[in-house]
């Protein structure tokens, strides 16, 4: 089991003041409230914030999540050599496989970004210039060369089966800051290759799943309030929440039924918290238009962006973000151009995100991660497109305890291999991890007879990258 303990959080006083003066079934609720072993089943509270490992440098997380394989000698990793070897013939498969490749030239030109000078191409002008808070990784690498697998392997640590998402890790290992929101948020209008698999609980308990967000009018379905009389639904949660303990009392252990009866709680508090959090025209137009937002906007990656910044500011302690669907998004295989207009996307919104944070002082305890899935083939795939490339790829990582302004890892001259520096997506994981105060190797959940975590049995944290 992990090592981690949840805080008792009384609930007791309040049911009573929800319930006590109801002249409803007042022999029941007398019986209800004197039973002291539903009491106890109230007390508890899975999510209540609890201490990590050891001192942390980030308290949350933004992990944005660029589906269907960003090219990396495209974006973040400059050869010179593959533009030189364009139209050539090679064994370009970088571990895949043998097949003589006819090489492709990067579409786009590299320029040097920041004051440190990290080399990045002209499909990401703003984020280009946001280079210096940046740690970029250059030598990522994964498992799996298909879509769903190495989409599920980048969330759960898993490639093969069904393992609990990154965030629902973090949520049961650290709980929530505010008890009005979730603990775990994923903004995602569209699934990509994994589906639910990227925000599910798997075998943790479920009050750790996160809660998917769409965007629009109504960004969560049915939140509002079904009634406007004062007390009422008050009164009806209270006394169902008092039933509820009662059945769950007599099912001990059932960690789906108490996380049925937890999501009515949260939901409750979320009516009053969640809709202030999604109203981004409480922004200025200049907060606005550092996203590329225009005042009324409430759906797009823009808003994406700035919706995660107010979720984290007001205590969430996981929030994904999923750029592109299963069905459009980044898996380029005719025509590499089309990059263009998927970084235009999310450019300007990323960038404005960073700078957000850092003027705010956020920053300072908040990681903001960007990944993909895999990279492509420095050969050509279909006409003028490129393949699925898991032997490397690029990611990046800002903020709380992470340097910035520097590059690790190396690929080979043509972006094939790993040369130096390998960052396998389980040390990937761990160093995540470990900035937020987590020893990777002791959050742990005991599953059909063994202790399983996010890294396996693998997972080193990448100390060069940490300040």
């Amino acid at each position: 089991m992990s090592e981690f303990s949840s805080p008792v959080s009384p609930r007791r006083a309040m049911l009573r003041s929800l319930v006590g003066g109801s002249l409803l079934m007042p022999g029941l609720l007398s019986e209800l409230l004197a039973d002291q072993s539903i009491a106890n089943a109230a007390d508890a509270d899975p999510l209540a914030a609890k201490q990590p490992h050891f001192e942390a440098k980030a308290k949350r997380v933004i992990f944005v999540f660029s589906n269907g394989g960003v090219s990396h000698m495209d974006t973040f990793d400059p050869k010179p050599a593959l533009f030189a070897a364009d139209g050539k013939k090679t064994g370009a498969g970088g571990g895949l496989s043998n097949l003589q490749r006819v090489l492709l030239k990067p579409l786009w030109e590299f320029r040097p970004g920041g004051e440190c000078g990290t080399m990045v191409s002209d499909l990401f002008p703003h984020l280009r210039q946001c280079m210096d808070d940046v740690c970029l990784i250059r030598s990522l690498n994964g498992n799996d060369n298909e879509h769903y697998n190495a989409t599920l392997g980048m969330h759960t640590g898993s490639f093969f089966f069904s393992r609990p998402s990154i965030g629902s890790w973090v949520s049961y290992g650290l709980g929530t800051e505010n008890q009005n929101l979730p603990s775990f948020v994923a903004l995602a209008p569209q699934m990509p290759y994994a589906g639910t698999q990227i925000f599910n609980n798997d075998f943790l308990p479920a009050y750790h799943q996160g809660v998917r967000v769409l965007g629009g009018a109504e960004p969560i379905p049915n939140l509002s309030r079904r009634s406007r009389q004062r007390g009422l639904q008050e009164l009806e949660l209270g006394l169902a929440d008092l039933l509820n303990n009662r059945h769950l009392n007599e099912r001990a252990g059932d960690t789906d039924l108490s996380a049925r009866i937890r999501s009515f709680e949260t939901a409750f508090h979320m009516q009053s918290d969640a809709p202030e959090a999604f109203d981004v025209g409480q922004e200025s137009d200049e907060t606005l238009d550092l996203y590329g937002l225009k005042r009324g906007d409430n759906e797009g990656f823009g808003w994406m962006c700035l919706v995660a910044r107010r979720l984290v500011e007001r205590g969430v302690r996981f929030v994904e973000l999923v750029d592109g669907s299963s069905s459009h998004n980044w898996d380029q295989h005719g025509n590499m151009a089309e990059h263009a207009e998927h970084a235009k996307n999310i450019d300007q919104p990323l960038a404005g995100l960073l700078r957000d944070l850092k003027r705010r002082g956020m920053l300072e305890d908040t990681l903001l991660v960007w990944t993909t899935e895999f990279g492509r083939t420095p050969g050509v795939d279909g006409e003028k497109g490129r393949g699925h490339h898991s032997a490397c790829f690029s990611s990046w990582m800002a903020g709380a305890g992470v340097r910035g302004g520097m590059t690790y890892g190396e690929t080979d001259e043509i972006a094939a291999t790993v040369a130096e520096n390998g960052v396998h997506v389980h040390d990937f994981h761990a160093t995540i991890l470990h900035l937020l105060g987590i020893d990777h190797t002791r959050l742990t959940y005991r599953y059909a007879g063994r202790d399983f975590r996010l890294t396996d049995v693998h997972g080193r944290v990448i100390r060069d990258i940490l300040s």
